[in-house]
């Protein structure tokens, strides 16, 4: 079997995970389902607390599960495309362990606050102990139980070490509390205040990483539940869950259109922002394209359904989103070796501290309170939040601003990119060339070579086809026989006994055609960037067809935008080298290959690659599927082919190349996120955990600066939410 065989034949199966805590605990669970049998690869994200799994047809997701739950993470498996569960009602707030830690924990703290100002405070050592217990075992009870899962799986994560901490600082008080009843030095406030900062710090932690997920809850927020279907004359409302392909669904003005479809009857404008990133409503008429999620405005529309439920545009965007948002950027793979080994050295650091201080001052209790700090101090939350956090940000503005990013690895190449090269027709045109000059032989008219063109074209939907055959319509049509399309160069065929072709100089000279003065007209056409075909039968030129195919409004700042970056702009075309360097100077493009047969664009695209550059190349056809494949990173518009999406890297939602200097200012900036926050994660650790060792560090300050930690790395990561593209 070969490997893509191999690999489509693996089911993809994700789960939502409880109880992580840090970077420890993913590797622990990835350990956890890649040791079940017939799971080929297993991804975990801390931010979102979810696991990809890649598993043979016959592994249960029972299997997964009860790896899990053995491994002290209960999971259970997300059913693809399903919005997210909503938060459950009632119960209990979220800040509510955070308030009982602070009324239990400030009597405690108040000695500490108000002993500079000369007020006594400290409460008798029995209230002490009364007011931290229930902290301790009540509050700082997840902290025990994740701690316990870790030490039974072999391994150790944050919980661990705060319980440690804390039950350390908490047992040193009880021993002096009861030793010296009245005269002793406690510690209890260390304990209370660590759980209490720790919990706080998880709290804001959750309420920040919820954040990051606004772009997949504003996308499911436009999934509509019910649909107007006619039924005849009736107008029937059903769950969107019922409506078929091929059912006409009726839109009121307001509406939000529930499918993909097709207009059958109406005009109105189109809200298709929260998809597309577009500002501004799009006219829609009879025979063009809605997609489901999108606002109708003033008029009332009839459309014929194209795709429903996981098919619908809304649902791949979805599923792309989150599943740039699940994956792991190669620099995680750093943290990843790293996260595996922190927990067991931070254990070290304490052991070592504690025996240093015992053994140079004798002074088991400040060598205790000294192991304490190390062990709250270190933080290895940080470290696993750094990295997902920022993508989910990043992933998640860029989607707003019609920008998809596939994977994590797509985002962090991007960042990086020297060379942009760019397909011409439909990229940096319209993709709409209509007939702009017929230039017969001596002794044909006009009509008869269009005549002869329809003919070869007539079974063809190349853009150039379309155009012929519109400006045809009215005339007789011709029949053809042996009909074929010569891929890069044009077509060819048998009409009225005569073998003609259509295609580009290169057929031409293939075929040796001489004309000299149809060549001076096809260089003089060309020179105006317009794409000439030789009408050839049997070796002679008949005639030359010239297609005009108007630039994109934003295609100059989009290259203007690009060199202003640094970036090399090149473009890629199976044009004429004529037309094609007539668009290269109206644009301002700085190096131009015209005469690509669709087979050699992704060479041209690996020279680039060979010569030390990290290529972005940006397509929308089928032809242009290698070459996106080729780029370091490819980047399609929708709208083209979907095999030129499935290649890409990057989807850009509307036909704005301008978009293109987004996405990669977007990935700059999220790269740029990504090594601020893993920077603060280790240096947090770096300096303080030698700061606790060397006794500068109270361990209630070192807990505070754990929880503050991942507070400030996933605030840091939240920035992006405010990035606002130029394409807008």
């Amino acid at each position: 079997m070969s490997t893509a065989t191999a690999s489509s034949a693996l089911n993809d199966v994700t789960l939502q995970i409880s109880g992580m805590t840090c970077a420890s605990c993913v590797r622990r669970v990835e350990k956890a389902l890649q040791a079940v049998p017939g799971v080929q690869a297993a991804s975990v994200n801390l931010a979102t607390e979810k696991a990809s799994v890649k598993a043979l047809p016959n592994v249960p997701v029972a299997a997964l599960t009860a790896a899990l739950d053995k491994a002290g993470y209960p999971a259970s498996e997300i059913a693809a495309a399903a919005p997210p569960a909503p938060e459950p009602a009632g119960g209990l707030p979220a800040w509510w362990p955070v308030a009982a830690g602070v009324v239990l924990t400030l009597p405690l703290l108040l000695p500490m606050l108000l002993g500079p100002l000369g007020v006594d405070a400290m409460l008798p050592g029995w209230w002490q102990l009364l007011l931290a217990t229930p902290v301790q075992f009540l509050l700082g009870a997840r902290f025990y139980r994740g701690g316990w899962s870790a030490l039974r799986a072999g391994s150790g994560n944050m919980d661990l070490l705060v319980a440690l901490g804390t039950s350390a600082a908490y047992g040193l008080s009880v021993y002096l509390l009861l030793r010296h009843p009245g005269h002793a030095h406690l510690y209890f406030e260390a304990s209370a205040a660590v759980i209490t900062l720790v919990l706080l710090g998880k709290f804001l932690e959750q309420r920040a990483k919820r954040q990051t997920t606004d772009a997949i809850r504003a996308l499911n927020a436009l999934r509509p539940t019910t649909a107007r279907v006619l039924r005849g004359d009736v107008e029937l409302e059903v769950p969107v869950a019922d409506v078929r392909v091929g059912d006409v669904v009726a839109v009121h003005p307001g509406d939000r259109i529930p499918v993909d479809g097709e207009i059958v009857t109406g005009r109105s404008h189109v809200d298709e922002s929260l998809i597309t990133g577009e500002s501004l409503p799009v006219a829609k008429a009879p025979g063009e394209r809605v997609t489901g999620g999108a606002i109708n405005a003033e008029g009332a529309l009839t459309v014929r359904t194209t795709a429903i439920g996981a098919e619908t545009a809304l649902a791949r965007i979805i599923r792309m989103v989150e599943s740039a948002q699940a994956a792991k950027a190669p620099i995680q793979r750093v943290v990843d070796r790293v996260s595996a080994v922190f927990v067991p050295v931070v254990l070290v650091c304490a052991a070592l501290t504690f025996a240093g201080w015992w053994l140079h001052a004798g002074d088991a209790e400040q060598a205790l309170v000294n192991a304490v700090a190390v062990l709250v101090i270190a933080c290895p939350c940080a470290l696993g939040l750094a990295t997902p956090t920022t993508l989910m940000a990043g992933t998640g503005v860029a989607a707003r601003q019609g920008i998809l990013i596939k994977d994590a690895e797509a985002l962090e190449l991007a960042h990086a990119v020297t060379v942009v090269a760019f397909d011409k027709t439909g990229t940096l045109t319209m993709g709409q060339p209509t007939l702009a000059a017929v230039v017969p032989a001596e002794g044909l008219g006009r009509s008869e070579v269009l005549q002869l063109a329809a003919a070869l074209q007539r079974s063809s939907s190349h853009p150039l086809a379309l155009a012929v055959l519109t400006e045809a319509q009215g005339l007789a049509a011709l029949p053809v026989e042996q009909a074929r399309a010569l891929p890069g160069r044009g077509v060819e065929g048998v009409v009225q006994g005569r073998h003609l072709a259509l295609g580009s100089a290169r057929l031409a000279q293939e075929l040796g055609v001489s004309n000299a003065a149809l060549a001076d007209e096809a260089g003089r056409l060309e020179a105006q960037g317009q794409t000439v075909s030789w009408l050839v039968v049997d070796g002679r030129a008949l005639a030359l067809l010239a297609f005009g195919d108007r630039v994109k409004d934003t295609a100059a700042a989009a290259v203007a935008q690009l060199q202003a970056r640094g970036i090399r702009t090149v473009m890629v075309s199976g044009d004429s080298r004529g037309a094609a360097a007539g668009v290269a100077r109206q644009l301002g493009i700085d190096e131009v290959h015209a005469e690509v047969l669709p087979g050699a664009k992704a060479q041209v695209v690996q020279g680039l690659r060979d010569g030390g550059a990290v290529v972005a190349f940006v397509g929308d056809g089928i032809n242009d599927a290698p070459a996106l494949a080729a780029a370091s990173v490819g980047f399609a518009m929708a709208g083209g082919a979907d095999v030129a999406t499935e290649a890409a890297g990057v989807t850009l939602m509307r036909g704005d190349p301008r978009l293109v200097a987004d996405a990669l200012d977007v990935s700059h900036r999220t790269y740029a996120k990504i090594r601020q926050g893993l920077f603060w994660a280790f240096a947090y650790n770096v300096v303080g955990i030698p700061l606790a060792a060397l006794g500068l560090l109270n361990p209630v300050i070192a807990g505070a600066a754990m929880a503050f930690s991942s507070v400030s790395v996933v605030a840091n990561a939240l920035t992006l939410k405010r990035w606002r593209g130029t394409a807008r």
